[in-house]
């Protein structure tokens, strides 16, 4: 088994700790899909893998939420932690609104 390039935390944190994979942050059929990079967290808007291998050739990480080995059901409320150190708070009752996808924490190792 291989590495999964992120962590989960508690019962809605997701931990990005691998820098040449992004993650693709699904959460149900109608929630849209967040990507995670280093820098930051905002709303996808490209063409979504039909699987992890097509995933792969985008240098994209799969996150399905909804997945029994994530968390197992779909969130009101993310947390997602950068590699640099920030964590972003993503407001699936706010979708649509500048308050969808905040900063919440940031901290300088």
């Amino acid at each position: 088994m291989t590495e999964r390039p992120f962590l989960l935390s508690g019962r809605n944190t997701i931990i990005h700790k691998l820098r040449k994979l992004d993650l693709l942050v699904l959460n149900g059929d109608d929630m849209p899909a967040v990507v995670v990079t280093h820098k930051g967290v905002k709303e996808y808007e490209g063409k979504i893998p039909e699987n992890k291998r097509e995933a792969k050739m985008m240098d994209i990480e799969l996150v399905d939420v909804t997945l029994g080995d994530n968390f197992g059901e779909e969130k009101i409320l993310l947390f997602v932690q950068t590699l640099n150190g920030k964590e972003y708070k993503i407001d699936y009752s706010k979708v649509g609104s500048k308050y969808f996808i905040t900063l919440h924490q940031a901290s300088f190792l």
